[in-house]
């Protein structure tokens, strides 16, 4: 993702810490796109990103910045593949890490957070109590949290997806960005990156830009429930219950900057059966062969919704994210 460097926070002459994240491939799928009844459906593999998820990209850039402000160590709370991504990013920059997560995370995600030397800390409930664990650690450590949009850079790391759609597009902008959310930082982050295109000249001014599509569980879908409740935040989603963990984030700190980006866009949201999720993960892998993930299935079951709903035009262009692997799920 550093061949964007110019837009990236660095400096001229600063190396980035890099585990050669980026670069992800952009598949076109007919058989998809039949399925669902769309004219073309392009899916982001996200899973071929170093430590198996978009999560690399963010972090990337934040131990990028934090390594080069001095900070004297690094925590984070993670539902799993922000914690690996860390652990991975912090190994590569000399710093040390610590990880809170859920006790419910996928093992397989737990044991390659250990495997990278992370000081791994599990905590009962959910990802909001993790979060409080690493904010009280932080304060008594002086280690720099960074956890979702409590730094600036995670963010900016996470733009380079849009970036690579609009480059592997030939600079033409998908009609719709369907995304699985949790804490949004991709969706916001590609959000800000088409407005600084658009700025630049990168794109046509007078092009529409692409609809953002948030999709979420059904067991956990506070952005779903505020969007459509015209709300302009959040109510925190009590009892969050999803087995696609990176969805499982109860109260988005950046609830506000997904609603904008969803109104402005003119996007939708819609949350999925869990079934369904199982079913829509099956179906993306053995159509297309990739290794999904079940956000990867959460996306393209809240799709396939909207195109039986006429919210989704059959004339669409559409690229669906599937954000991480598979394998971190599976025993």
């Amino acid at each position: 993702m550093w061949r964007y460097r110019a837009v990236l926070p660095l400096a001229g002459d600063e190396a980035p810490v890099t585990l050669g994240e980026g670069g992800t491939p952009l598949l076109d799928s007919p058989v998809l796109a039949e399925s669902v009844g769309v004219a073309r459906l392009f899916v982001k593999d996200e899973g071929l990103n170093p430590t198996g998820s978009f999560k690399a990209r963010g972090m990337s850039a934040a131990v990028t910045r934090a390594r080069a402000l001095g900070a004297p160590g690094l925590v984070v709370p993670t539902a799993g593949n922000a914690g690996a991504a860390l652990a991975a990013y912090a190994a590569a920059a000399g710093l040390p890490a610590r990880v809170y997560a859920p006790e419910s995370t996928p093992r397989p995600i737990l044991a390659t957070i250990a495997a990278l030397g992370a000081d791994l800390r599990l905590v009962a409930g959910h990802i909001g109590d993790a979060g409080r664990a690493a904010r009280a650690f932080a304060a008594e450590s002086g280690h720099f949290d960074v956890s979702t949009l409590r730094e600036p850079y995670r963010i900016e790391g996470k733009k380079t997806m849009g970036l690579e759609i609009a480059e592997q597009l030939a600079w033409h902008l998908p009609d719709v960005i369907v995304y699985p959310t949790g804490g949004g930082t991709g969706l916001i982050g590609m959000w800000k990156v088409f407005g600084e295109m658009r700025d630049a000249g990168w794109t046509e001014r007078e092009a529409p830009m692409p609809r953002m599509v948030v999709a979420q569980s059904e067991g956990c879908a506070p952005m779903v429930r505020a969007f459509h409740s015209g709300a302009a935040t959040a109510t925190p989603w009590a009892d969050p219950v999803t087995h696609a963990s990176g969805l499982r984030v109860p109260a988005p700190l950046g609830d506000r900057l997904i609603l904008r980006a969803l109104r402005e866009s003119g996007g939708d949201a819609v949350s999925v059966a869990e079934e369904d999720i199982r079913a829509e993960t099956r179906t993306l892998s053995r159509r297309t062969g990739i290794d999904a993930a079940p956000e990867g299935g959460c996306a393209l079951g809240a799709l396939r919704q909207l195109v039986a709903l006429r919210r989704v035009s059959s004339e669409s262009t559409v690229v669906l994210f599937n954000t991480g692997s598979g394998a971190g799920y599976r025993e």
